[in-house]
């Protein structure tokens, strides 16, 4: 056993656990309707993760474009220059303002990004103090073509993001993906690698491979790299051009199904609780048996 080199099956060497702020915490994950009034959308976003949190929500989750249609017609219709801030991005000012007014760490879903002549699907999170912490750019785009069932073309409209996001926050470090992003396990490694306690995927499964996979693919997630994974789409609309799954889920790290709801709207309150991380690490220690002799992850930016 001692020539497994289990220390060098990731390279950088993986980041030992931090410890997090809290222990335990309440998630909300907000199954949201959306419209194409984005008013609307913005107006009902807040006063989901206002209900969240008036039922002990410390972290917000918000699902995949959420403020617009999931259209590539719709993107740069509704995008928002979100560094420019203010009037120029209604969608994050909101976040921005509810995350500091109520306390609460907030990840903003996703909407799509206007930053110079492109386009992007990109996620903020904003800490209990109002300020914009992080933002990850969708980074696999969701191109498929499954004949006489779906047909989606991302690339068409939006930019391919490079920059794996992790961020600390109040209530631990979190890896973000966003719905297609959570089909590549290697990303998901390499923010268990980097010490992530969470991860957390806004995304918009559609009717196709939603029922196939989006249960099976969080639970792998989570199961792979003993950790928490958290999930949520948008409540289904099936006059939409684009009909989501559903189903907003956390997972905890040994793959079991903590909660779910269905397709319609909802809002999910849930306990994460940091300290099991510890227990299914130790009873099934994945990290001490790695063969760093027969293989290596390699976080290229780390």
């Amino acid at each position: 056993a001692s020539s497994f080199k289990p220390d060098q099956a990731r390279v950088p060497s993986a980041l030992p656990l931090p410890a997090p702020p809290l222990t335990k915490f309440n998630i909300g994950l907000c199954q949201l309707s959306v419209t194409a009034d984005k008013k609307r959308n913005i107006s009902h976003a807040k006063n989901a993760i206002e209900q969240a949190a008036s039922k002990g929500a410390k972290l917000v989750l918000l699902p995949e474009i959420w403020n617009s249609p999931y259209s590539n017609d719709s993107f740069p219709v509704y995008a928002e220059d979100i560094d420019a801030g203010g009037e120029a991005s209604p969608s994050t000012a909101m976040l921005s303002e509810v995350s500091k007014r109520l306390k609460i760490t907030i990840i903003g879903g996703s909407i799509p990004e206007r930053f110079g002549d492109r386009l992007y699907n990109t996620c903020c999170v904003f800490g209990s103090d109002g300020e914009l912490k992080a933002k990850h750019r969708k980074i696999h785009l969701f191109d498929i073509d499954i004949p006489g069932k779906i047909t989606f073309m991302e690339s068409k409209t939006l930019t391919a993001g490079e920059t794996p996001t992790i961020v600390d926050t109040d209530v631990g470090r979190i890896g973000i993906g966003i719905c297609y992003d959570i089909r590549f396990q290697e990303l998901a490694m390499i923010y268990a690698a980097r010490g992530a306690h969470l991860l957390c995927y806004p995304g918009a499964f559609n009717m196709t491979t939603g029922p196939l996979h989006w249960e099976l693919l969080q639970r792998a997630r989570a199961t792979d790299n003993q950790l928490y994974v958290a999930t949520c789409s948008p409540a289904r609309d099936s006059g939409a051009g684009y009909t989501a799954w559903g189903h907003s889920t956390l997972v905890g790290p040994f793959g079991e199904v903590l909660a779910t709801t269905e397709h319609e709207e909802d809002i999910i309150i849930a306990e994460i609780d940091y300290s099991i991380l510890e227990q299914r690490r130790t009873s099934l220690p994945l990290n001490k048996q790695r063969r760093g002799d027969l293989y290596q992850l390699v976080d290229v930016q780390r």
